[in-house]
């Protein structure tokens, strides 16, 4: 079976390097949660208001930080770990971090008062408490889990090109290098907008069980780089330099139309959460439903679809896709096929809370005004 899948490379650790990569997540955790404790940082209010104080919570950005000490850190195998180790201890990685998850979820739900699901099972799986911060806001858990995800995820990149060119030296195959550096550049541009995470869906609604820890860690910082489980272990596909260029020139046409859209749209929703009459880039004039004491955004780019951040992350997905050169293997599709179930589902769960938030009148006004879901035309 794991021969036909094509990942048997995976499984070729000695039995204490499989139980390294076992505990490699549990101590990543612990280095990042010391790293984000102690490492200097920015303290800003965010957008969900603390109940005991009325006033919205305070939060220490430092990502972007922790995200370069980690890549020179990683780069430079100051701490005698192999390039090529994150990735080759894939398999055992998301076992361990899946088991480690589990146990952080049940400290952190079962330690709450019971809410609104009764179920335990089902509590672990949502959660209970919406924010969980320790010392003083000095650490914030929803904070930290898009920290360690979102560096993890670009050092598992980085290290499965590092394998890649160790297999395969001068017949490597350039679309690897590139998918590295599409996520690291994904990575980066979270960082260097940290903020804007704070006024995104995660942060405002999303309860810390076990879908948002593990998703959080394990899902995010090592399966996004599933396509490279299996496309790291090919050569260069060999196409003449030509065709080479046209597809390469493609995949990133593509891959930095979607960040454009994603990152553009995350930018004004986040632009007109902060200042309301602001005009976004200083030309979209804002336009809104006045729902109550909300306003349901509706101008730019979102007056072409309802959830348009998401066609981005659609593009996105694509370009990853196309950017191994192997056009027909599964493997390489496995983001795309993920993210588009994802944000399908997403979205409908996105459109069930909004019309409880502003109220099924003006949300069904809004649908009205702006039709489409995600793909202007079509969806």
């Amino acid at each position: 079976m794991i021969e036909w899948l094509g990942i048997s490379h995976l499984f070729e650790l000695s039995r204490t390097e499989a139980i390294a990569g076992f505990l490699t997540p549990l101590v990543i955790f612990a280095v990042f949660f010391v790293a984000q404790f102690i490492l200097p940082a920015r303290r800003v209010p965010g957008y969900v208001i603390n109940p005991e104080t009325g006033e919205p919570r305070n939060y220490r950005l430092n990502g972007i930080l922790i995200f370069v000490i980690a890549i020179v850190v990683w780069a430079t195998e100051i701490t005698g770990m192999p390039r090529d180790w994150f990735y080759r201890s894939s398999v055992y990685a998301v076992a361990g971090g899946t088991v480690f998850c589990l146990i952080f979820s049940m400290l952190a739900v079962y330690s709450q008062p019971v809410g609104h699901i009764k179920n335990p099972l089902l509590a672990l799986w949502e959660g209970r408490a919406l924010e969980l911060p320790f010392f003083n806001e000095r650490f914030d858990v929803k904070m930290y889990l898009y920290v360690v995800g979102g560096t993890m995820l670009s050092l598992n990149a980085l290290s499965g090109a590092a394998y890649h060119y160790e297999m395969y030296g001068n017949n490597f195959n350039p679309g690897v290098f590139l998918y590295a550096a599409f996520l690291t550049f994904y990575v980066m541009d979270y960082f260097v907008f940290e903020r804007v995470q704070l006024y995104t869906y995660d942060l405002i609604h999303e309860l810390l069980g076990f879908k948002l820890i593990w998703g959080g860690l394990v899902v995010y910082g090592w399966l996004y780089i599933l396509p490279l489980w299996g496309m790291a272990a090919y050569p260069d596909p060999g196409f003449s330099s030509a065709w080479t260029n046209i597809w390469l020139i493609v995949t990133v046409t593509l891959f930095l139309v979607g960040w454009g859209i994603s990152r553009g749209a995350n930018m004004q929703k986040y632009t007109f959460k902060r200042w309301p009459d602001r005009k976004f880039l200083g030309l979209i004039e804002p336009e809104y439903i006045q729902a109550g004491q909300r306003k349901i955004l509706c101008s730019g780019l979102w007056g072409f679809a309802r959830h348009f951040n998401y066609l981005g992350e659609g593009f996105l997905s694509f370009s990853i896709g196309l950017v191994f050169g192997y056009f027909f293997n599964p493997w390489a599709w496995t983001y795309f096929v993920f993210i588009t179930w994802l944000f399908t589902w997403r979205q409908r769960l996105d459109e069930k809370e909004c019309a409880e938030k502003y109220g099924a009148e003006k949300w069904a006004e809004y649908q009205e005004r702006v039709k489409y879901r995600i793909l202007p035309g079509v969806y």
